[in-house]
């Protein structure tokens, strides 16, 4: 299976349901949908929506539509439309995965941490726990509003890596224990009992770990992280996803979910839960760069590479392009910024989501045009 991410709905709506896309957006909101991806991330910034604990999350602020302030833009509601752009796509399932803790949900500077970090990278306290339900329960009250089935949860972005829960060791020291694992494991169990109480049935995506292959100072290893998880959470998996490192090197994302799979070996109750790499893609060189065609071209052959060697792996089950709109911090889209053009690596993928169900590779990987 193939997933993707991208939080704009103009560019989700099915032509059925508005026929009429907002300017500078249909070309690309068709090109997206030729796609036919089966799984949508739902990326869901808590520290945005809820700023203050006064009042609950807000799922339907009004969103301006461009991309970190570049056009096209176009305005929406929030949550509430990117939901409801998703459930006009029969078959197409939403995936939600949550990160950034609220000032006031944050802990204190404590342990190793990175010089800049911010209340939003830090732990929760007991507080933003409970606050952190909350925020569960008004995602699937507004998935019921919006005749959208919410079956896959995350419970926190790259649970490993330092802006996501920080700090990751109580001392500067590769050798310190990690204790992004127990923080990690707190978060799952609560949003495990919430999702337990919903009559409707959901299953976690456990990790969404960032590729580390390595412990360092200030970020936790993949293998090192999934073997200090206690076994209740570690057997509550119904999928364990980890990120591509964003190196235009095939081999390095091969020796991360390669990591990963030796680990769930190591657990008896992981030994064949399905293995998900949810972020993925051919970083593109910004206009102008010196040899930036060349580039393109060798980063989409190198994520052609990675997909054909997953799609051997028998343990992986979907891989998700991040994102379709290129975010100019994270250059691994599949359109630019304007939306006035796609990239090589576009044609991988459209290969891939041409296919049949369960029918065979495209030739040579897609190629990158």
């Amino acid at each position: 299976a193939i997933g993707l991410t991208e939080p704009n709905p103009n560019l989700i709506w099915s032509a059925a349901a508005r026929p009429q896309a907002p300017p500078g957006f249909g070309a690309m909101r068709e090109r997206l949908a030729a796609l036919h991806p089966d799984y949508l991330r739902v990326v869901v910034d808590w520290a945005k929506l809820q700023p203050t604990p006064g009042r609950p999350a807000s799922l339907t602020a009004t969103e301006d539509g461009c991309e970190r302030g570049a056009g096209p833009c176009a305005a929406y509601a929030g949550l509430r439309d990117l939901f409801a752009a998703i459930a006009s796509h029969p078959g197409l399932v939403p995936v939600v995965v949550v990160y950034g803790a609220p000032a006031w949900a944050a802990r204190a500077p404590a342990g190793c941490e990175r010089p800049g970090t911010l209340p939003r990278s830090r732990a929760l306290t007991p507080a933003g726990l409970a606050a952190y339900r909350s925020l569960i329960r008004g995602l699937l009250a507004l998935g019921r509003a919006s005749g959208l089935e919410l079956p896959w949860w995350s419970p926190w972005n790259e649970p490993n890596h330092p802006y996501f829960i920080s700090p990751q060791r109580a001392r500067c020291d590769a050798r310190a224990p990690a204790l992004s694992p127990a923080l990690y494991a707190g978060l799952t169990r609560a949003m495990r009992a919430e999702l337990a109480a919903d009559p409707r049935p959901h299953r976690l995506v456990l990790g969404d770990l960032a590729g580390f292959t390595r412990p360092s100072p200030v970020a936790v290893g993949v293998a090192e992280f999934l073997a200090a998880l206690p076994a209740d959470v570690v057997c509550s998996a119904g999928a364990w996803a980890v990120h591509y490192g964003l190196a235009r090197v095939a081999r390095r994302a091969q020796a991360t979910v390669t990591q990963l799979e030796r680990a769930l070996a190591r657990r008896r109750c992981t030994a064949a839960v399905p293995v998900w790499v949810t972020e993925a893609g051919a970083p593109t060189p910004p206009p102008g760069t010196p040899g930036a065609a060349d580039d393109a071209i060798a980063s989409c052959r190198e994520l052609a590479a990675a997909l054909a060697h997953w799609n051997a792996d028998p343990r992986v089950d979907a891989v998700f392009q991040y994102t379709f709109r290129q975010d100019p911090l994270f250059a691994l889209g599949l359109a630019d910024t304007g939306l006035t053009r796609t990239f090589p690596a576009y044609a991988v993928w459209h290969a891939w989501g041409a296919r049949a169900p369960d029918g065979p590779p495209p030739a040579g990987g897609g190629s990158c045009r």
